[in-house]
């Protein structure tokens, strides 16, 4: 699983994919796929000529970076979306001025907050006044009671 670079010497395209090269064709790989790429390569690597230590543990390195990425991009996500929800929460009883979901300007007192998800689980916080219901980001300006 080795490709020849542009100065003649050997690259294995896990090496590309991890580098970013943008001529590598996989740079729409998920991590998932990465990782069984990488995997896969550990695994069926030439027994006459294995890898030197060196670059087994580079691979395996670059293995627990790219879960430790993986698992940082989610705890932000998820502490993104929880933020949202306290911030919303705070609006109850505050009058604020912003876009509704049908694109018409509404003022008016929030009264309630709701989280949707839609079918790949991406939660939204909504704050509503009255019958219209506003997405958090569509707030223009809060106003005190």
């Amino acid at each position: 699983m080795s490709a020849i670079n542009a100065s003649g010497s050997t690259v294995s395209q896990a090496e590309n994919i991890a580098s970013g090269s943008p001529n590598d064709g996989f740079s729409d790989l998920n991590i998932d796929e990465f990782l069984q790429l990488l995997i896969t390569e550990m695994q069926n690597q030439d027994p006459l000529d294995p890898m030197e230590n060196s670059e087994m543990l580079q691979q395996i390195g670059q293995i627990r970076e790219i879960g430790a990425t993986d698992q940082l991009t989610s705890t932000l996500g998820n502490l993104a979306a929880s933020q949202e929800l306290v911030t919303a929460s705070s609006l109850i009883g505050q009058t604020v001025e912003a876009m509704a979901d049908d694109s018409t300007e509404v003022t008016g007192v929030v009264d309630r907050v709701t989280v949707q998800t839609d079918e790949s689980d991406t939660r939204k916080v909504k704050v509503h006044v009255g019958e219209k219901t506003i997405d958090i980001r569509n707030i223009r300006q809060i106003n005190s009671a």
